[in-house]
């Protein structure tokens, strides 16, 4: 806890009302898109293709944090009191973890992949196979899991009831070191990476006159939402994370930076917008796999006809009042 005398900030609005609302509206949008998706993979599971496992990959760990949402809103809600145990709560920060750094490292593969097939088709032609998929999605996992590890060795909870994104005062100088690295490996070098793939992809597409017009837009589409999805959800997140933990540090050390209250605010707008990276994702799945956007219009004709139908229906059974006759 604080016991600096410097001013703190309002958390009521942001921790109380705001953060528990978002966390609403991504649960139900990400479990609706994220559900459809995995169905829609499911159904055309044969048509899989590299890419593809990837994608799978993806709604797999955005349902895995998903399903702790309703943890954290009532979190939340409860005016951060967390009543589900210290081990729950390690278990709650270890999956919103590994849901963070698994889509940054498979939204990373997907752009190399993309670039190998685009740039250099002929040299990777029938070797990007499904079990080279497969084989990187588990190091992908196995990675990110042992990245994530350490971080369930620090104190989360305070008195039983605080359950910490990052973890107690006490211990905040080596985190901020370690979250450091993190940063350095699990969001910089994919981001890097996924920038370099696609800047080169984008550089080829606009240049060839061979490759399909519907290619080309579906790349430059994907392009777009890739890097809005690092520099709108990723992003923010890292950079307001650690600047607050440092400002955590200083004030343990008796110093109360004048930008921390304005700091509160920014980082808590970041933590809301990264938790909205589960239910943008599926975005993805439109741009990756080219008969989802088409079975996605299929599905919404279908709702708007049977809507249609059972207005209409519903409109001619409606009883019409018989007119009285007119007085003579």
């Amino acid at each position: 806890m604080n016991n600096t005398g410097c001013r703190q900030p309002d958390k009521k609005l942001f921790e109380h009302t705001i953060l528990p609302i978002l966390h609403i509206l991504v649960f139900i949008v990400g479990l609706i898109a994220n559900g459809w998706g995995l169905n829609s993979l499911r159904r055309s599971w044969r048509k899989l293709g590299n890419i593809n496992i990837f994608v799978l990959n993806l709604g797999l760990a955005d349902i895995l944090y998903l399903l702790t949402l309703p943890f954290l809103i009532v979190y939340h809600i409860k005016g951060n009191k967390w009543i589900f145990g210290e081990g729950f709560c390690l278990v709650t920060r270890f999956c919103f973890n590994l849901n963070l750094y698994c889509s940054i490292g498979f939204l990373t593969c997907i752009s190399v992949y993309r670039y190998l097939s685009i740039v250099h088709p002929m040299r990777t032609m029938g070797r990007l196979t499904t079990t080279h998929s497969v084989v990187i999605s588990l190091i992908v996992w196995i990675l990110v899991g042992a990245q994530s590890f350490p971080d369930m060795f620090y104190p989360k909870t305070f008195g039983g009831k605080k359950c910490f994104d990052s973890t107690s005062n006490e211990h905040m100088k080596s985190y901020l070191n370690y979250s450091i690295i993190w940063t350095s490996f699990g969001f910089c070098i994919p981001f890097l990476i996924t920038i370099w793939s696609y800047g080169h992809v984008t550089l080829v597409v606009c240049r060839s006159k061979t490759i399909d017009k519907d290619l080309k837009r579906r790349s430059l589409k994907l392009l777009v939402i890739l890097i809005l999805l690092f520099l709108l959800c990723y992003a923010p997140y890292h950079v307001f994370k650690n600047l607050s933990m440092y400002s955590r540090v200083l004030i343990n050390q008796g110093i109360c930076p004048d930008w921390d209250s304005a700091l509160f605010s920014v980082r808590q707008a970041s933590r809301g917008l990264v938790s909205l990276n589960s239910a943008l994702n599926p975005l993805v799945y439109l741009h990756v796999y080219e008969d989802m956007g088409a079975h996605l219009r299929e599905q919404l004709q279908g709702g708007q006809q049977m809507f249609s139908r059972l207005f209409t229906s519903n409109f001619c059974s409606v009883p019409v009042a018989p007119s009285e006759p007119d007085e003579v």
